[in-house]
C-alpha cells in the first residue's frame, strides 16, 4: 500500500535562523509589530510503498536521517497523513 508521509524539517531551536530573522524584519517594516518570532523550515511529502503506516514512517525517518535533514543544524518530525 502507498502511504503519504509528511516530514517537517526545522532549524534547531538553539541555532540562529537567518531566514526567519529576515522575514521578521520585513514583517516589522510592514507594520506587523505583534509578530515576535519566525522560524523558516521545509515541509516534504513522501509517497512510500510499505506494508504498514509504521513501516512507512520508519522509511521516512531513515530518509530524513540520511538525506533530508542535517542533524547538526536541524531536527525533523515524520507523520503519516
Amino acid at each position: 500500500m502507498t502511504y503519504s508521509v509528511e516530514v517537517k524539517v526545522m532549524p534547531l531551536k538553539e541555532l540562529l535562523d537567518p531566514q526567519g530573522k529576515a522575514v521578521i524584519g520585513g514583517l516589522k517594516n510592514l507594520g506587523l509589530q505583534s509578530v515576535e518570532d519566525v522560524r523558516i523550515g521545509r515541509n516534504i511529502t513522501l509517497q512510500i510503498d510499505a506494508a504498514s503506516p509504521e513501516e512507512a514512517k520508519a522509511i521516512a525517518e531513515e530518509a530524513s536521517k540520511k538525506l533530508l535533514a542535517n542533524p547538526v543544524m536541524e531536527y525533523f518530525e515524520a507523520t503519516v497523513i
